[in-house]
């Protein structure tokens, strides 16, 4: 056998030719694949999205407490959701509104609008409050509330009811559990 040590190595051949273009077409489709899935997933309906044809026409932050009273039911002793107490702020942090019992919301622009819950679903986060999704029904006045006809609650932080404090010898007592959530509010037209 014979080395040559002054000649130079020759490069592998590879079938280049057909080989390539199989990558880039395989990358390809795992590309395409990736965003089809991310895409079906994006447009996963939730329980608590509005409807088909529905736009949001108003986003605010409620920040506020859930009132919950203590009561003998069916006789033992619980925690009973009666209302919210929040202030409703845009997006600037500029106070706009009031939420509380009905529920009811109130705009600034003098339009108020009640909900009647449709759906609910549990909060990502175990110690808040459900998200919801409610049927609007707004008063006769002219602002923005009186084309509302969906209102959902979600970005859930805190308000559960406590889970202590309540017994026989605190019937009636009341807690203010704190919270804060994003209120969208709907319309068929925009």
């Amino acid at each position: 056998m014979h080395l040559s040590l002054t000649s130079t190595p020759q490069p592998l051949k590879y079938k280049s030719r057909t080989l390539l273009p199989r990558i880039r077409i395989s990358s390809l489709t795992l590309l395409l694949a990736a965003t089809l899935s991310i895409t079906a997933i994006a447009q996963v309906q939730t329980p608590t999205d509005p409807p088909p044809g529905q736009h949001a026409i108003l986003t605010v932050t409620g920040k506020g407490v859930q009132i919950y009273e203590c009561q003998l039911v069916a006789n033992a002793s619980q925690w009973v959701f009666q209302a919210p107490d929040a202030s409703l702020y845009d997006a600037s942090g500029s106070k706009v509104g009031v939420h509380g019992a009905g529920p009811s919301w109130r705009y600034f622009d003098g339009s108020s609008a009640k909900g009647e819950v449709v759906a609910k679903s549990a909060s990502p986060e175990p110690t808040s409050i459900p998200w919801l999704l409610l049927k609007a029904a707004s008063d006769d006045s002219s602002g923005i509330m009186a084309k509302v006809e969906f209102i959902r609650r979600s970005d859930t932080h805190g308000g559960n009811a406590p889970t202590t404090g309540c017994d026989a010898k605190h019937i009636s007592a009341v807690s203010r559990v704190p919270y804060s959530a994003t209120y969208t509010f709907y319309a068929a037209k925009p």
